[in-house]
């Protein structure tokens, strides 16, 4: 017997003629009175029938019109459901044992059943069970236990992620009901992986270890590095035309680091830090901000790389808001590159500038490991060359005009001590390249004191010392002396190249003064580029007066203790002073050099006249 559910006339059966014709068909019963083939169901409102369709002998619903919602509410209901039916994100309504009593259009189209809800499966059915990333591991039982919303990740079969947050239904007459919302977020999970994919790539360009530091040349940690690069954009940000670019800082030349897909033309073109004439490579260099181009045809700025490019994009290697140099790729298709690749790139970029700057790190690392292994070599044998240079000149002075071959000896013992130190600084030279080295913008604008030979003469050694180490840092060579009379004889036999272009003394030595020894040399210099240095107040007989009124330079003074910039200024005036200051090092002799036999007529040569000793 059909049941027809009544609502709005409670124990009152409705008047035959308002019941449907479908319902009257082989009714027998007498005109207004209830059919014995009907079953009546009474309910109060519409809210209180819809649980009662689900039982399969339930013929309709009967609702006279005083039960009826307004019409607003009637079009709201309908809006309402096609509202939930058509909305693109899932929607589905789960019973306690998360069986799915209705989903929307949009969740059966995930599911790949778009031909209705089947129900009693459960919703993990629905989606063929897939893997349950969290954070809750099961969100649905933990929304029915407390009541509260709940949520995790999903990734399915087809390799495709949902976000399903579930809420309890606050209702008193379906209490163990969820609903549940789920949203694709595929191409988030994708970039976040990709994002994590990029961040490990970043960390292994320049990740190497002690041993493959020590085993590698620097060359051969550039050329890992350059592999590395091309296969992180490659494979996994899919460039395949590629030009990394290095800022030369002192010129502003972008200099070619890597190259994969460009045109040899293109990839030897010099190009410049410049917003002008130097393509987009050049303004984004200049201005350190990232450039698409989406079609080369339509962009002033744009060189070719590739003959068949229709589009770029360019970053800056950036590390500490400076430049380092630039990352470009381009592709044959116009507007190819999107944001994602551009946010990609750039924080990719951003790791290569990272990985440059550690590599710049360890090659001035070395440099100055190497730097440092030579200056303690030459700090060790410096003043013990000084002294054989020094007993190398007294006993030549008891051979001259003697024995020419002990002389001949003599001069070898000169040269050879000379050498040992040109030797160190040369081989210093070769294993820290220049460019392995930051610019020194100091090192530049005292370039006038590369090569120059000094002499210093103090009885204290760490003085001695102190002079090779900073001085040699210059570029000078720097030779010393303990006394006044070692000072003379060292004057009196280098001649020639290893002459001196200055000679710093103490003003009290500890056979005379400074000044004394100034009135020696001018018996075999022509010109003696002299610097004293003094203690403060303390100048025994006005000897620097009276060395200011012989030719002293009036600021060839140093005062003790004295900065380092301070001796350089000084020394850099004495020797641009000196007459013969335009002759570089290595100049060919003077033809009023002494000679080692005759000293005296090299004191006629120089035009020094005979001083009192004061």
């Amino acid at each position: 017997m059909p049941k027809v559910i009544c609502v709005g006339a409670p124990n009152s059966p409705p008047d035959r003629s308002s019941l449907p014709e479908a319902l009257l068909q082989g009714d027998s019963s007498a005109e207004g009175t209830q059919s014995p083939d009907i079953e009546w169901v009474f309910c109060e409102s519409i809210v209180d029938a819809f649980p009662l369709l689900e039982e399969e002998d339930v013929a309709g619903i009967w609702m006279s019109r005083s039960s009826l919602p307004q019409t607003s509410e009637i079009r709201g209901m309908m809006q309402s459901g096609l509202m939930l039916r058509d909305m693109p994100e899932g929607v589905a309504l789960l019973d306690a044992d998360l069986r799915v009593i209705w989903a929307n259009h949009r969740l059966l189209q995930w599911a790949g059943r778009p031909s209705g809800t089947p129900l009693g499966m459960t919703f993990y059915e629905l989606l063929h069970n897939p893997e349950i990333m969290g954070p809750d591991f099961c969100p649905f039982h933990t929304a029915l236990a407390t009541g509260d919303e709940s949520s995790s990740t999903l990734h399915s079969m087809d390799n495709q992620y949902f976000q399903v947050h579930a809420a309890p239904v606050r209702s008193a007459e379906s209490p163990r009901n969820l609903i549940v919302t789920v949203g694709e977020i595929t191409d988030e999970i994708l970039q976040q992986q990709k994002l994590a994919a990029i961040h490990q790539a970043g960390r292994e360009l320049a990740d190497l270890r002690p041993n493959e530091i020590f085993m590698m040349e620097v060359d051969d940690r550039i050329d890992l590095l350059k592999d590395n690069i091309q296969h992180y954009l490659s494979d996994l940000l899919n460039f395949e035309v590629i030009e990394i670019r290095v800022l030369e800082q002192t010129t502003g030349d972008l200099i070619p680091l890597l190259s994969v897909g460009i045109d040899e033309e293109a990839s030897d073109r010099r190009l410049s830090a410049h917003p002008r004439e130097n393509g987009i490579t050049g303004y984004v260099a200049a201005s350190g901000v990232s450039y698409v181009c989406h079609d080369v045809q339509n962009d002033p700025l744009f060189i070719p790389g590739v003959a068949d490019a229709r589009s770029s994009l360019t970053v800056p290697l950036v590390l500490h808001d400076q430049v380092l140099g630039t990352i470009n790729v381009e592709s044959p298709d116009v507007a190819a590159f999107s944001d994602s690749d551009l946010q990609f790139l750039e924080i990719f970029a951003r790791d290569i500038a990272f990985a440059l700057n550690t590599l710049e790190l360890l090659v001035a690392q070395k440099a100055n490991t190497a730097q440092q292994s030579c200056d303690a070599i030459h700090s060790a044998v410096a003043l013990p060359v000084d002294a054989i240079l020094n007993d190398a000149v007294h006993v030549m002075e008891g051979y001259i005009g003697h024995s020419p071959e002990v002389m001949d000896r003599l001069r070898r013992i000169l040269q050879n001590s000379r050498d040992i130190k040109r030797t160190i600084q040369q081989i210093g030279q070769k294993m820290t390249p220049l460019e392995a080295v930051p610019a020194d913008e100091k090192l530049d604008q005292n370039a006038i004191l590369r090569g120059r030979r000094i002499l210093v003469v103090d009885h204290d050694e760490q003085v001695r010392e102190d002079a090779h180490q900073l001085l040699e840092r210059y570029g000078c060579v720097v030779e010393t002396a303990h006394e006044g009379d070692e000072a003379v004889l060292m004057v009196r036999r280098s001649a020639g190249d290893d002459s001196y272009d200055a000679i710093i003394s103490d003003i009290k030595l500890p056979d005379y003064s400074g000044y004394q020894l100034m009135l020696r040399l001018e018996k075999v210099m022509a010109h003696v580029p002299m610097i004293l240095m003094t203690g403060f107040g303390y100048d025994p007989g006005h000897s620097i007066v009276k060395a200011k009124q012989n030719g002293l330079h009036p600021k060839a003074v140093l005062f003790k203790p004295f900065r380092l910039d301070q001796l350089i200024d000084v020394l850099k005036t004495v020797i641009e002073a000196n007459p013969n200051v335009q002759n570089p090092p290595g100049s060919s002799p003077d033809d009023n050099a002494p000679s080692d036999e005759d000293p005296d007529a090299a004191r006629t040569a120089s035009g020094g006249t005979k001083n009192s000793i004061c």
